[in-house]
């Protein structure tokens, strides 16, 4: 029997299942266990170029190039003066579009070597730098990017530039390969070089090289280039008028791209021995003098009216030519600076309009000293126009064939039927600038002296229609006065006196009509606007005749005589033949004198226009004057002005005319030349039954008999206006004679105070005017435009809420008329108090 037995059986140790995770791996031992099979590494290799490639192909397939951004073909519209020299620019983007044939070669061959070398090699993207890149930032070296100019081109063309991720640098780089296969280098390069942003606010080599040297980029030299292909990655902090540490780094990397430029075989080593650190022009922050904003605004108005959008400005990149002349420009901002004392706290504006009579070019403007302080333009803003339209009924009479011989009555005081201060009411007296007075007077030397009486009954006798329509035919624009538009000049008898609300520009026109001797033409400050060679718009020069010229030449003659001796006298100064007007509203809230000699017609204004309270205001006596007239600093202005602007030019005469005799021997026009000096007078009685009357009743008495009344102020207890006495009555004395009369000035009168109500402002105009009645003081409405105030309600109230006042006393409500533009019309006080009810 056999011992054999079976052998033990072990137990064996189970098999451990594979996962996807098998580390340690078994069988191995120390590291050997944790380093990866080599199919585990192919297999690896395979799956994850196949998911690059799916994402990648995924992308080929779903990416395609969009439309190129609006923005990069904007371009920079550039506006000149007269003479070619830069007057501003409308930019949405500071770009001019350049060809790349047009540039030197050194130009893109300077931005290839500093920015991208292999740019005509690689197919849009650099896989050697991408992947430089990545290294280099994930082995924590500073940040690396790894952009050709085809990617940068993407951005800038078609992405448009911001903060991106990875995500979009990956759709960047599809979107570069993508635009290589359908563009060649050379359209690539263009977009790039008009669209990459170079500081001091210019996109594009060609307003970049206008910004930094002061030319266009197809005179860029090869230094120049080298400084704009350097700045590149950080033009903004690079600009070495950023200080020391820039300066220091452009021209480092100025002298890096000669360098490169070297190596690429771009330039010569002699080229690069012989270049300089190019000169830089000083920065100017768009047109570096914020006075030619009004200019600038005053083109695009003009340019609206004619159907050029301002988009079509910031983006189609005009040359827009204009008339503004830059001598004159100096002259007029040299000028129009008021005086010291003239506070920067007030309201109180000048203006100025130059015209060429024969073309209607405005050949200035001053809108005023600062946009960003007052962006209204001063010379487009809406004042009244006072006396300056009293040539337009003298033109209106010489029509009517009433010579300049003829004579009127010039007493002080005198009442005009029809002449009221609202429409229906009672006749009140007019009165002459300072009370002055004559028998009676020419209309030439009515016209120099500004006399209201005179005026005023002309007016009477042609109509103040044909005012209204003389005015409107010389160029004042006629507008709806159901709209409030400026300007409506009305058909009452105060027109004469400019109660009428118009602008600088609008006067400069009347008086350029005047001037080229009825010929009106249109006046425009642009000349031309071009789109390469294309004319896209020209400015008329055309005109029409609308007032025959011995009419005009009859004006101007009486008009010259403002200038020889009367209210415009310091014209005189000009030392060359002139003609003009002076204006100066009620209360002195405007003022005027429109001038012109044959080539060359010149308005000067002021006005006072409280923005807050909306209203227009006293203009503040300054420069020494006792108040502000057109006589004083207007007319002082346009003497100063127009010395400037008529240098050199030649000295012409005014149109020729030769008056008439007159029918009479001609009387002096001094208001204290005496009765006895006047030859052979007729003899009149002095009225009786004055004493006891108002002044306003004596001296239209008075005035009536061809005597001039003098008014002597007394103290008395009799109420304020009251005739006290007049000299000789119920005597026969000399026609023409001057008769004393005593008027009490009421000082001496226990007047009954009250207080005008509170809470008047915006209410009701209704409700306001009972308050005030019931106070017991005459309310007086006037009305006036406001954005911010609703129609009917109160804006202001003078004297103010709150203010103890005599019993009787008038109270102006300023009423809301709704919203308007360039100043209300409320209208003025047609009973004068100097040189116009209304001044002159």
């Amino acid at each position: 029997m056999s011992n054999w037995s079976p052998p033990p059986i072990w137990p064996r140790t189970p098999r451990r299942r594979q996962g996807i995770w098998n580390y340690p791996r078994p069988h191995r031992t120390g590291i050997r266990a944790w380093i990866p099979s080599w199919r585990f590494v192919v297999g690896t290799l395979l799956t994850g170029t196949s998911l690059v490639g799916g994402v990648v192909a995924a992308a080929w397939m779903n990416i395609s190039v969009p439309p190129e951004l609006d923005s990069v073909d904007f371009e920079t519209t550039t506006v000149y003066y007269a003479d070619g020299k830069k007057l501003g620019q409308f930019a949405a983007q500071d770009r001019t579009l350049v060809s790349l044939k047009d540039l030197p070669s050194h130009v893109p061959d300077a931005i290839i070597a500093s920015e991208d070398q292999s740019f005509r090699s690689h197919p849009g993207i650099n896989p050697r730098a991408i992947a430089r890149a990545v290294l280099n930032n994930v082995t924590g070296g500073a940040q690396q990017g790894a952009s050709t100019l085809t990617q940068q081109y993407v951005e800038n063309y078609y992405v448009g530039v911001g903060d991106t991720t990875y995500a979009d640098e990956f759709r960047e780089a599809i979107l570069a390969l993508k635009v290589t296969q359908e563009q060649s280098k050379d359209q690539v390069l263009e977009g790039y070089l008009n669209s990459i942003y170079l500081g001091r606010g210019a996109y594009g080599v060609d307003a970049a090289s206008k910004a930094y040297f002061g030319h266009p980029a197809t005179e860029m030299t090869i230094s120049q280039s080298a400084f704009l292909a350097g700045i590149i990655p950080n033009p903004t902090y690079w600009d070495p008028r950023q200080g020391e540490a820039a300066q220091a780094q452009a021209e480092s990397r100025w002298n890096r791209t000669l360098d490169f430029m070297v190596e690429t075989g771009a330039i010569t080593q002699e080229d690069r021995a012989a270049a300089k650190y190019p000169e830089l022009v000083k920065y100017q922050q768009g047109s570096g003098d914020n006075r030619t904003a009004y200019l600038m605004e005053q083109v695009a108005n003009e340019l609206d009216e004619f159907g050029i959008s301002a988009d079509q400005l910031t983006e189609n990149g005009y040359e827009i030519h204009t008339s503004i002349d830059r001598k004159m420009q100096a002259a007029a901002y040299e000028t129009m600076k008021l005086p010291d004392d003239v506070g920067d706290d007030t309201d109180t504006r000048a203006s100025l309009t130059s015209i060429d009579p024969k073309t209607g070019e405005i050949k200035a403007m001053y809108g005023g000293p600062d946009y960003s302080i007052h962006q209204t333009n001063a010379a487009t803003f809406a004042a009244q126009g006072a006396s300056t339209f009293k040539p337009f009924t003298l033109i209106g009479a010489l029509e009517k064939d009433i010579p300049l011989t003829k004579r009127y009555g010039a007493v002080d005081g005198t009442v005009i039927e029809g002449w009221n201060q609202e429409e229906g009411g009672p006749d009140v007296p007019l009165y002459n600038f300072d009370h002055d007075s004559w028998s009676s007077l020419d209309l030439t030397t009515a016209t120099a002296n500004s006399v209201n009486v005179v005026y005023g009954q002309l007016n009477k006798e042609i109509g103040p229609k044909t005012t209204a329509e003389v005015g409107y035919r010389l160029g004042i624009p006629q507008g709806d006065p159901e709209a409030n538009e400026c300007c409506v000049i009305g058909t009452n008898l105060a027109n004469v006196l400019g109660t009428a609300y118009v602008t600088n520009v609008n006067l400069a026109h009347a008086y350029s009509t005047i001037a080229a001797q009825g010929y009106r033409t249109s006046p425009h400050m642009v000349v031309k606007v071009m789109d390469g060679e294309r004319l896209v718009h020209e400015g008329s020069t055309a005109g029409e005749q609308v007032v025959d010229e011995e009419v005009t030449a009859a004006a101007t003659y009486a008009m010259s005589k403002v200038v020889e001796e009367g209210s415009g006298k310091p014209a005189l100064a000009l030392e060359r033949p002139a003609a003009g007007k002076t204006g100066s509203s009620n209360d002195n809230m405007s003022a005027w004198f429109a001038g012109f000699v044959p080539q060359l017609t010149t308005v000067v204004g002021l006005y006072d226009y409280n923005i807050k309270e909306n209203r227009y205001e006293e203009i503040e006596p300054f420069g020494g004057y006792e108040q502000i007239t057109g006589g004083s600093w207007p007319v002082e202005a346009w003497t100063d002005y127009m010395l400037k602007a008529t240098e050199g030019m030649e000295v012409m005469e005014l149109p020729e005319y030769t008056p008439p005799e007159p029918p009479e021997p001609s009387q002096s026009p001094s208001p204290t030349q005496s009765p006895s000096q006047e030859p052979d007078e007729e003899k009149v009685t002095v009225p009786t039954g004055l004493t006891g009357e108002q002044y306003t009743t004596a001296a239209s008495a008075l005035a009536g008999v061809g005597l001039i009344p003098q008014q002597v102020d007394v103290d008395s207890d009799q109420p304020a206006g009251t005739v006290l006495s007049v000299d000789g009555e119920g005597q026969e004395v000399d026609s023409g004679s001057t008769i004393r009369v005593e008027v009490s000035n009421g000082s001496q009168v226990e007047q009954e105070t009250t207080t005008v109500p509170w809470g008047l402002t915006n209410q009701d105009q209704g409700h306001a005017e009972e308050q005030v009645s019931a106070a017991g003081l005459e309310p007086v409405v006037q009305e006036a435009p406001s954005d911010s105030v609703p129609e009917g309600r109160v804006i202001s109230v003078d004297p103010s809420e709150g203010s103890e006042v005599d019993k009787g006393s008038q109270v102006t409500l300023v009423v809301s008329s709704g919203p308007g533009e360039g100043g209300g019309d409320p209208t003025g006080d047609p009973t004068g108090d100097g040189e116009g009810g209304i001044f002159g």
